[in-house]
């Protein structure tokens, strides 16, 4: 395992076979390790790179949001940065050192940064499946965004995941969470694009390891659920 820092944010690269794919999840917590140890034992071999450290609420975030409550912070939208930093420095790291061309990259995360997983698809290529799990999909006018830009290039495949309590709330941001979500889902099945949701018991906040872990196993096991199904 090899970690290194850019501009203060934490990069732990956990190295699966040449060839392998390529796992960047960007995570709140600094728990890189405890992902990577159920990860290898329940998918198929992958290089996990896991960032942390992030200024959550601007990195993750495509525009400028107000705070959700008083106690709250504002989303400075940043995710335009970011990703640039990401593709540009991170990423030639992780993969310089490889000698094999992996066999195709997933971005994925939690919350804001599964929101920040569907947006850089609008960004870049380089991506060839995206994770939004609890995605903050209520993020103002995102669902319009969507509706109205076209992805540089279409994913294999992009799952998505909520609890079933997100959307009991009276905030009237938050409680549009479920909604969006399903309506991004229909609007990219519609595209043809390979489209999974999947709706967990509990709210934001339950279980969020584990459902980021489920995320990434479909992700990483859609080739073999294709050919099962085609048996």
């Amino acid at each position: 395992m090899e970690t290194f820092q850019i501009n203060e944010r934490k990069v732990s690269v956990y190295p699966g076979l040449e060839g392998s794919p390529i796992v960047y999840l960007h995570s709140f917590m600094d728990n890189g390790d405890a992902f990577h140890h159920i990860l290898k034992t329940s998918c198929p071999d992958h290089t996990l790179v896991v960032i942390s450290h992030l200024h959550w609420d601007d990195d993750m975030t495509p525009w400028y949001c107000p705070p959700l409550s008083s106690e709250d912070t504002p989303c400075h939208g940043k995710a335009d940065a970011w990703l640039q930093t990401l593709t540009d420095e991170i990423m030639p790291r992780v993969e310089g050192q490889l000698t094999e061309k992996p066999a195709y990259r997933v971005l994925t995360g939690y919350s804001l940064a599964g929101l920040f997983a569907i947006y850089a698809l609008y960004h870049t290529d380089l991506f060839q499946r995206a994770g939004s799990m609890s995605g903050s999909l209520w993020f103002p006018d995102f669902v319009e965004y969507i509706q109205h830009h076209n992805m540089v290039k279409q994913p294999d495949c992009l799952y998505f995941s909520l609890g079933d309590k997100e959307a009991k709330t009276q905030h009237p941001l938050l409680k549009t969470v479920q909604e969006n979500t399903e309506t991004i889902v229909r609007y990219y099945q519609e595209k043809g694009i390979e489209t999974h949701f999947e709706l967990n018991p509990g709210n934001h906040y339950q279980e969020a390891a584990q459902r980021t872990i489920k995320g990434i196993h479909w992700l990483l096991s859609w080739e073999d659920k294709n050919e099962s199904n085609n048996i």
